[in-house]
Parts: C-alpha cells; sequence; structure tokens
C-alpha cells in the first residue's frame, strides 16, 4: 500500500539539526520497538514531514531536509517575555532555585488555559526572562528513517483524530 491521504503510517526515525560547522546534531529518534504513528492528512505532524512520506511503501527508506520556516518557523522575538519573579514564589514566598534555573524548560498554562512551554534564559532578582518559542524554532531538520507500516485508518480513527491500537490511542 502506497502512503497517501488518511491512511496510518507508522515509522521510525532519526531527527537531526544542521550546525554551523557544517555538522549535525542529533535530536530525538523513534525506533522499530517505539515508532512514530500517525493519520496522514490531519494535521497532527509537520505538513512538509507528511508530504515527504506520500507515495512511499512499506520497507522505503526516507532522508529529507524541511526548512526552519516550514519546521518549527523563525524565533518569534515577542515570545521571550521578562514574568515577576514573585509569580513563582510558593506559599510561604520562597523560590524554588533549583527548579528555575537557565536552561531549564517548565510548563506553564497562559491566561487563556493554553498550555505552554518556556524555557529559563535568565533569573535575575526582580525577574525571569522566559522563551515560549518552540526549542526548534529557527532550525532547519534533517529526517532519515524507514517505513514500517502503511493501512487504511478506520472510521473511528478519522472521528477521532488519531491511530488507535497497539502502538496508537487506547480507549
Amino acid at each position: 500500500m502506497i502512503i497517501s491521504q488518511h491512511h496510518v503510517v507508522t515509522v521510525s526515525y532519526q531527527l537531526f539539526t544542521p550546525e554551523l560547522s557544517g555538522n549535525e546534531k542529533f535530536i530525538e529518534q523513534t525506533t522499530e520497538d517505539s515508532p512514530l504513528e500517525f493519520i496522514v492528512g490531519i494535521g497532527q505532524l509537520l505538513p512538509d514531514f507528511e508530504q515527504n512520506l506520500l507515495g512511499k511503501k512499506v520497507g522505503d527508506t526516507f532522508d529529507f531536509h524541511i526548512t526552519a520556516e516550514n519546521g518549527y518557523g523563525l524565533p518569534d522575538p515577542n515570545a521571550v517575555v521578562e514574568i515577576p519573579k514573585n509569580v513563582f514564589f510558593d506559599e510561604s514566598g520562597n523560590f524554588d532555585t533549583e527548579t528555575f534555573q537557565v536552561g531549564n524548560t517548565i510548563p506553564m498554562v497562559n491566561s487563556q488555559g493554553h498550555r505552554m512551554t518556556g524555557i529559563v534564559k535568565e533569573v535575575t532578582n526582580d525577574f525571569l526572562k522566559m522563551d515560549f518559542n518552540h526549542p526548534l524554532a529557527g532550525c532547519g531538520l534533517h529526517f532519515k528513517g524507514e517505513v514500517l507500516g502503511v493501512r487504511q485508518a478506520d472510521p473511528s480513527e478519522l472521528a477521532h483524530g488519531h491511530v488507535h491500537g497497539p502502538n496508537g490511542h487506547h480507549h
């Protein structure tokens, strides 16, 4: 079966980002034992990722690049904000210096209740500078992998918007 719209696709891959030195930095991987499984064409993944898999079949390998603009976008300077340090005080007025260290990733919720993740960029006496850009914003992406499975999504998977079964979501 050839990968096309509304197919469940199972892949293993390695993700790299190019570095200024010309080398690539390893970011993550999935394996045959823990693959990525998704439905093509319902907006779960980067459009260019799906586009590069269309027409492939089980056993095919892939090796493609996605520009930063078509990946996680370019960094938005407005997504780097200063938050008053007292927002992070506990009930006793203490600040957790271990959790809020430069480089740490902090899960947060904005005023509309949306979950977001911020990276601590700076800690001063008065504020934390947090970067809410995606960690890979501004980075080109290089995927290498193999197609492990392709099948038609069943109606309940399409209705729920996710894969059911061994590697997918279970109800």
